[in-house]
């Protein structure tokens, strides 16, 4: 895209989301407000129990709604498969949310506006799905940092992430342009690494292959799974397998945005940002150690 179809998208991007946000203030009164766990909370449950974790967004919701999203087309089976993971009820499975049904002064000014929106567009669907008095857990536990207003507990945040997979032998599951942890230091704390390759696009189809190598990985690893909506499901069976999966998102992207200390999202040069309106062309890697911790491509 150049620099005139920036422009252009950015402004109509803005419009939109400003329409509605004022919209958004004569709305009908949601009838379910849940309950949602700090982020802090939500990390400490994850290391003092194991527990594994699937995590609902927009996205999720749109998909459940039938809607395609950019990198996911929409299908009937992942709908039913995202809302049967919304509603589980197993302790040691966590469901996360946004934590944006209230109180969103906490966070930026494109935050705020985006969450109106999407509420005003999509509030009926949490109505139909989330389940009145059950508390859910906190999907910003992965993206600590960008959308906050103050971002004076992004460091702390970090730090205490990094306690989930210390010592560990991980296997990240993630989009092949994803490339976790590489070129920084989150993830150095785990005793090993090793990478299974997916699809960035319409992950899903490729289902049944990826919990299928997921499964054939033996001993007590922890699965990190990186792949949108795929992830969500993903982490739900692999937990109902016995095994340790987190759906942990944007982590990354949100770490190098921290330390790069910006305050709106940027490329990063050798990393796929999904959340970017335009496409940007990707740095080669020849990281020995990254191209060696990789056991599975499935394209």
């Amino acid at each position: 895209m150049n620099i005139i179809g920036k422009i252009k998208f950015k402004l109509k991007y803005g419009f939109t989301v400003l329409y509605y946000s004022v919209l958004y203030q004569f709305r009908k009164k949601r009838k379910i407000t849940p309950e949602i766990i700090s982020i802090s909370d939500t990390i400490r449950k994850i290391v003092d129990e194991r527990c594994s974790v699937s995590r609902f967004g927009d996205g999720e919701l749109l998909l459940i709604g039938n809607c395609s999203i950019g990198f996911q087309e929409k299908s009937e089976a992942l709908s039913v498969r995202l809302v049967e993971t919304l509603q589980s009820k197993n302790k040691k499975h966590m469901v996360c949310l946004s934590d944006t049904f209230r109180n969103l002064n906490r966070y930026t000014g494109s935050c705020k506006r985006f969450w109106r929106t999407h509420f005003y567009c999509y509030g009926h669907l949490w109505d139909k799905y989330l389940m009145p008095g059950r508390k859910y857990y906190n999907t910003f536990m992965s993206r600590p940092y960008m959308d906050f207003k103050s971002k004076a507990n992004s460091g702390e945040w970090f730090l205490m992430l990094q306690k989930i997979w210390k010592d560990r032998d991980i296997v990240f599951i993630e989009g092949d342009k994803s490339r976790l942890g590489v070129g920084n230091d989150l993830f150095e704390g785990a005793k090993s690494i090793r990478r299974i390759l997916c699809p960035a696009k319409n992950a899903f189809e490729k289902y049944d292959e990826i919990y299928r190598e997921a499964l054939a990985i033996e001993g007590d690893v922890l699965f990190l799974i990186a792949l949108g909506p795929t992830a969500t499901v993903l982490a739900y069976d692999l937990f109902k397998a016995g095994r340790q999966a987190v759906d942990i998102g944007h982590v990354d992207i949100e770490y190098e945005w921290f330390r790069m200390g910006v305050k709106r999202k940027v490329p990063i040069p050798s990393k796929h940002v999904n959340e970017l309106p335009y496409a940007t062309a990707l740095e080669k890697i020849s990281d020995r150690k990254y191209l060696s911790e990789i056991i599975k491509k499935i394209a």
